[in-house]
């Protein structure tokens, strides 16, 4: 059944625990976990407050870097995102996010391979903890310094290769909501999703994410989810609100709408 998420990027200032206590407080069913405040609070203990708040873990935000492009080697990032496999296991979540990282220098191809091969040398432990690894493709507009993957494209047709079941993508509307053809490449996408992200704009994405309130910008929302219910997507729409217009934001305001807009769009949460 189709679930509110909310990312912990959106409330960038809040810490874990708070996060935790206010997403429970708000009525939102469930949480996107950032290893960054998760780390800052301790996977033990926040296993013990997710717990005792009943709030669910949508997915792990992020393991990759498989190019080098933030410094670390190849195997740096696979053992990585190895113990962030365990982790999302640890969370009882189905979802870690994958970054393939930027080029880098290499040539396009070449960087294709390393993700490739990171997909399935990590297969094994996927498999294991019954944790899907969710490459997530970005708008060529801001993806320089996290994905070389930039359409749809390019991004299924190296999931058919590598194949298997514990490979997928997320779909982020902020990304691809602006794309022509984006209803048509819905149906086919479908079987290919682990997460939805739900991000408006006003315009396309250009440097740092500069995302809106839902319903506030070009996106066309209502034809994005009908055309994702009508595929037989039924999984997590996870909010994910960044840029200059949330830094100042009242973050159980944000809250609040982010339920109503999921409301209007999906269904009841």
């Amino acid at each position: 059944m189709a679930r509110l998420s909310v990312n912990e990027t959106t409330t960038f200032r809040w810490s874990f625990e708070q996060d935790v206590i206010q997403y429970h407080q708000a009525g939102i069913p469930a949480i996107g976990v950032w290893r960054q405040k998760l780390s800052d609070f301790g996977r033990s203990q926040a296993v013990e407050l997710l717990e005792e708040h009943g709030l669910k873990v949508s997915h792990l935000l992020w393991a990759g870097g498989f190019t080098g492009s933030d410094g670390r080697t190849y195997r740096d990032s696979i053992l990585d995102a190895i113990e962030a496999l365990e982790t999302a296991a640890a969370l009882k979540t189905g979802t870690l996010i994958l970054y393939s990282g930027g080029r880098a220098g290499h040539t396009h191809n070449h960087a294709r391979r390393l993700i490739r091969g990171a997909l399935e040398e990590l297969a094994p432990q996927a498999e294991e903890y019954g944790v899907t690894l969710a490459l997530e493709p970005m708008h060529p507009g801001c993806a320089t310094e996290w994905t070389f993957l930039t359409s749809l494209d390019e991004t299924l047709g190296l999931l058919e290769e590598v194949g298997g079941s514990h490979s997928k993508m997320i779909f982020d509307t902020y990304h691809f909501g602006q794309e022509p053809d984006v209803i048509e490449w819905i149906a086919r996408l479908a079987p290919w999703i682990a997460l939805v992200q739900l991000g408006d704009a006003r315009r396309p994405p250009e440097g740092e994410q500069n995302r809106c309130r839902l319903g506030e910008g070009v996106i066309p929302l209502p034809e994005i989810v009908a055309a994702l219910k009508a595929a037989g997507y039924d999984g997590d729409y996870d909010v994910e609100l960044l840029g200059e217009e949330f830094e100042p934001a009242d973050y159980p305001a944000i809250l609040e709408h982010a339920k109503d807009a999921f409301n209007r769009l999906v269904g009841g949460a």
